[in-house]
């Protein structure tokens, strides 16, 4: 059932922005020596370009970002110089490393404020994205994440693979970062799932697992996932070709 207890996003005064990234994981199917979002990406770390995009939108108001205990990296990473970037521990999953950078925001963020998480290992994304997801969703009750509509053929297979069914592709999106929620409502809706043992791995699975139902924003495809060493080209290519055109 849909709750219907969401935020008013009427308030007093103009909500802030946050952003959040998770970047506690080592990255295994890059099979490299470091945590991949620490691997050279266009002459320098590729988390550094990720908080660079973030840190570029004039809203966003300060980074949290969560990394491993004992990561030797982080020292190593150029800071914006034009927003606060705060740092806590994350831990084994992605949602424990989320709740405990919104926990770290607790005393700067009000409950109807926006947090964005983004993916460290999404370098690419635009900030004319960024953007698009705030002003989209700036009066939504819920709140929602960008995405890409499904081109392709989908098909669902058993264990060994083998195709099981055809998966009709109307309405089907690819979930992107960032994803964008009130900050009450996110840390509220994690904490619970998190409680409850449901190992969520976005923030939307979250909020819809409370009974919120977020809303697709329609982003661009070369906003990418660093996850196999051939990524690493490709991001490289749309960086050069997005300094072209801009």
């Amino acid at each position: 059932m849909q709750r219907v207890d969401t935020v008013n996003p009427q308030t007093n005064s103009a909500p802030a922005y946050w952003a959040v990234i998770p970047a506690a994981g080592v990255g295994k199917r890059m099979g490299g020596e470091k945590p991949k979002q620490y691997l050279t990406l266009a002459g320098a770390p590729i988390i550094e370009h990720t908080l660079a995009r973030l840190a570029a939108h004039p809203k966003i108001k300060g980074i949290m970002v969560a990394i491993a205990p004992g990561d030797p990296y982080w020292h190593t990473v150029r800071l914006p110089v034009n927003i606060p970037v705060k740092v806590v521990y994350g831990g084994r999953e992605r949602c424990y490393s989320v709740l405990n950078a919104l926990e770290g925001l607790r005393g700067l963020a009000a409950k109807t404020d926006w947090v964005l998480v983004h993916d460290a290992a999404r370098p690419c994304v635009r900030v004319a994205d960024i953007e698009h997801l705030i002003t989209a969703l700036a009066d939504h009750p819920v709140g929602g994440l960008l995405g890409l509509p499904v081109s392709d053929t989908m098909k669902r297979t058993d264990d060994s693979g083998t195709i099981q069914q055809t998966v009709p592709r109307s309405n089907l999106w690819r979930a992107l970062t960032p994803q964008m929620f009130r900050y009450g409502m996110l840390i509220q809706s994690l904490a619970e799932a998190v409680r409850a043992e449901e190992l969520v791995t976005d923030e939307a699975a979250a909020i819809e697992w409370a009974g919120y139902r977020p809303r697709m924003v329609e982003g661009h495809a070369d906003n990418i996932k660093i996850t196999h060493p051939q990524d690493l080209q490709l991001a490289a290519l749309f960086l050069q070709q997005q300094k072209e055109i801009s």
